[in-house]
């Protein structure tokens, strides 16, 4: 018997909401593309229904990626998530990415990395008294 949606089932469904995120597409907007509702889409992502290969050919067009980068990492898939990879896949993760990969000159990206790592720093500091 089956314990929950497949491993694979969770990291396609994963890609399909960074995907949409970082093509600023609603569940909404996506599913109209492709012809379901966004609560079919919610499952999707979520994992909790299998996405047909029919259906994933259908996203990949909606948001013009090739169908293949869906599983690409699969084999590193797995039912438990750390928590940083939670908040890559998370949609403040996929829209900080987004932006700070829209950032072209590398001396302000490595800063904004710099200013990170100490505003972290200062905070586990915090944390500790």
């Amino acid at each position: 018997m089956k314990d929950g949606p497949h491993a694979v089932d969770i990291h396609v469904g994963k890609t399909i909401r960074i995907k949409r995120l970082m093509r600023k597409v609603s569940q909404t907007e996506l599913g109209d593309r492709v012809g379901v509702t966004f609560q079919q889409i919610q499952k999707y992502e979520k994992g909790a229904n299998r996405v047909s290969a029919s259906m994933l050919v259908e996203i990949a067009g909606a948001l013009d990626v090739d169908v293949r980068s869906f599983f690409e990492d699969v084999s590193t898939a797995n039912d438990n998530p750390t928590p940083s990879e939670e908040f890559v896949v998370s949609r403040d993760g996929v829209l900080l990415n987004a932006a700070f990969l829209s950032i072209k000159n590398e001396a302000v990206r490595k800063k904004i990395v710099k200013l990170v790592q100490a505003i972290a720093g200062m905070e586990q500091l915090d944390d500790a008294e």
